[in-house]
C-alpha cells in the first residue's frame, strides 16, 4: 500500500521545477516559477537549493493558513475545502 504525503509530494513536485542562475559574483540565485515570490540566493548551488526549499516550504505554509490560492502542480490541488465528516461517524 502506497502512502500519500501530499504536503511531502507538493514541495518535491515544487523543487522539481526551480531554476537556477548563477549571479556574476560567482553565487546563486534559485526560484521557483509557478510559486510567485518564491527565490533564494546562496554562495553555492547547494546552499541556494537548501534556501530554495525553506523558503518554499514557509510560503507553502503561509499560503495555506492565509487562504491563498496555490498553484496546482503535477495535478495536486491544495486550493480544495476539506471535508469533514460528521462526529457521529468516527
Amino acid at each position: 500500500m502506497a502512502t500519500q504525503c501530499i504536503l511531502s509530494d507538493y514541495l518535491e513536485y515544487a523543487m522539481a521545477v526551480a531554476a537556477y542562475d548563477k549571479l556574476e559574483d560567482g553565487s546563486f540565485a534559485g526560484r521557483i516559477p509557478p510559486c510567485k515570490g518564491v527565490l533564494a540566493f546562496g554562495t553555492t548551488l547547494e546552499e541556494c537549493e537548501g534556501l530554495l526549499r525553506s523558503t518554499l516550504e514557509d510560503w507553502l505554509l503561509l499560503g495555506l493558513r492565509l487562504g491563498h490560492t496555490l498553484p496546482v502542480l503535477s495535478g495536486i490541488n491544495l486550493n480544495k475545502e476539506p471535508t469533514r465528516e460528521p462526529l457521529g461517524a468516527v
